[in-house]
């Protein structure tokens, strides 16, 4: 591997405790699902490469002088930003992305949620509880590609290791961090080298590295820089070695969310005279879910923490922000509890003697920190192009758009919000 792809794993594996696959087992195999071939109408069908840079925040590229995104996002589209969907935290907001669902409506609600009617709990670092299908609802992109006849790769996305509706992508990885980027892209090069009955037309691309530098050294680091900077030189590299198979290959690259460094002195906690018994309680930093076990305590509960509010805010499900799609009514699995603690950043709730990051994010998505990252480039986009802000759940139906899929349920995102976008009437 050359130089300027070495990262030194010994940061990976203590970042996981804040991102992608904490704890979980190295798994470097390529799974490939037995018998499936692209449908005669499909293998003539446009490709996707969507590329998401965990944690690169809307102002990273110029921020740090990613001169590669800066070209590729100048020859094609680049939006203001990309707001997440509520809570802006890794888990939701991939998910969101791949189903074009807000995340009360498919399921992943945070990174680490508890579910009162089988009291399980779903934790992004239980490898059993990830790729258990019954957490996920919606359709992912791959799946209604895959059911309509149409190849799919994940290298990495939130979902991809679980069959979801009894349907993996033909060809996926499992999360790990042991295969250098110079074989991923490598690995990404050889599926579109297949025949064409047996080449993928929608590749997912998860890259971890500027997520777990800021988490550990945060956002104005020289770590997160040279984050960027690799995050930079792999998207160029991935191109460069794509477009010389002269196919028609569109990328779209994202993030999932923004960062901010955190007020790790004034810390929040839980006041002393909320009966923590008579709740199951999950903190994410940015927010807390408290689960009642008895519903009698969830308004003296709720008014104690309503009225001990400094630096959080204290939601019933009923009160909820309207733009968070996630109130009593968006929130059909019934997973986000009974009373919803969201911090203002830079301060994060701290319970128990759990260690804090540098940086972190799961905070209001409509806050400027918070925002993500959003270009696209390609023969399906326009080119010097620049739009405003939009909702992350509106990639779907753009993707679902070029590789002419039919959506088959009601979806949050529309495609009229990007079809300006794309080249054609």
């Amino acid at each position: 591997m050359s130089s300027a792809f070495k990262r030194k794993p010994p940061f990976l594996f203590i970042l996981l405790l804040f991102s992608f696959g904490c704890l979980r087992s190295q798994d470097t195999t390529q799974h490939v699902m037995p018998g499936r071939v692209n449908r005669s109408d499909q293998q003539s069908k446009p490709y996707v490469i969507l590329i998401s840079a965990d944690g690169f925040r809307y102002d990273l590229a110029d921020k740090f002088h990613a001169e590669n995104l800066i070209r590729l996002r100048n020859s094609g589209v680049e939006a203001d930003y990309l707001q997440s969907v509520f809570p802006s935290l890794t888990f939701p907001n991939h998910y969101s992305i791949a189903t074009g669902e807000y995340a009360a409506h498919n399921g992943i609600i945070d990174n680490n949620f508890y579910d009162p009617r089988s009291m399980r709990t779903y934790n992004m670092g239980n490898k059993k509880e990830v790729e258990d299908s019954s957490w996920y609802h919606g359709t992912p992109l791959w799946v209604l590609a895959e059911k309509q006849g149409m190849l799919s790769a994940c290298f990495y996305w939130v979902g991809a290791e679980s069959a979801i509706a009894g349907w993996r992508p033909t060809y996926y990885y499992t999360f790990n961090t042991r295969i250098s980027m110079e074989d991923r892209i490598q690995d990404t090069r050889n599926w579109l080298l297949l025949p064409k009955e047996k080449r993928p037309h929608l590749i997912t691309f998860y890259i971890s590295d500027v997520d777990h530098q800021e988490h550990l050294h945060g956002i104005n680091s020289k770590e997160t820089r040279d984050a960027v900077a690799f995050v930079d030189r792999s998207v160029a590299l991935l191109v460069k070695t794509i477009d010389s198979l002269h196919l028609d290959v569109n990328y779209i690259f994202v993030s999932d969310h923004g960062m901010v460094d955190i007020d790790s002195v004034h810390t929040l906690s839980l006041p002393k005279s909320l009966d923590t018994s008579h709740f199951v309680i999950l903190n994410s930093l940015a927010l807390v879910h408290l689960y009642a076990r008895d519903s009698a305590a969830i308004m003296p509960a709720y008014q104690i923490l309503k009225d001990s509010a400094k630096g959080y805010d204290a939601y019933l499900p009923d009160n909820l922000p309207t733009s968070w799609h996630d109130g009593k009514k968006d929130d059909r699995y019934r997973l986000n509890g009974d009373i919803l603690l969201v911090a203002r950043p830079p301060q994060v709730f701290k319970l128990g003697n759990r260690s804090l990051p540098v940086a972190t994010h799961g905070f209001d998505p409509s806050t400027e920190v918070m925002h993500a990252s959003f270009y696209a480039w390609g023969p399906a986009f326009k080119k010097n192009l620049k739009i405003r802000g939009f909702e992350n759940v509106h990639i779907y139906p753009l993707i679902a758009d070029i590789l002419s899929l039919s959506i088959t349920e009601p979806i949050d995102g529309r495609l009229e919000v990007l079809q300006p976008i794309r080249t054609g009437p």
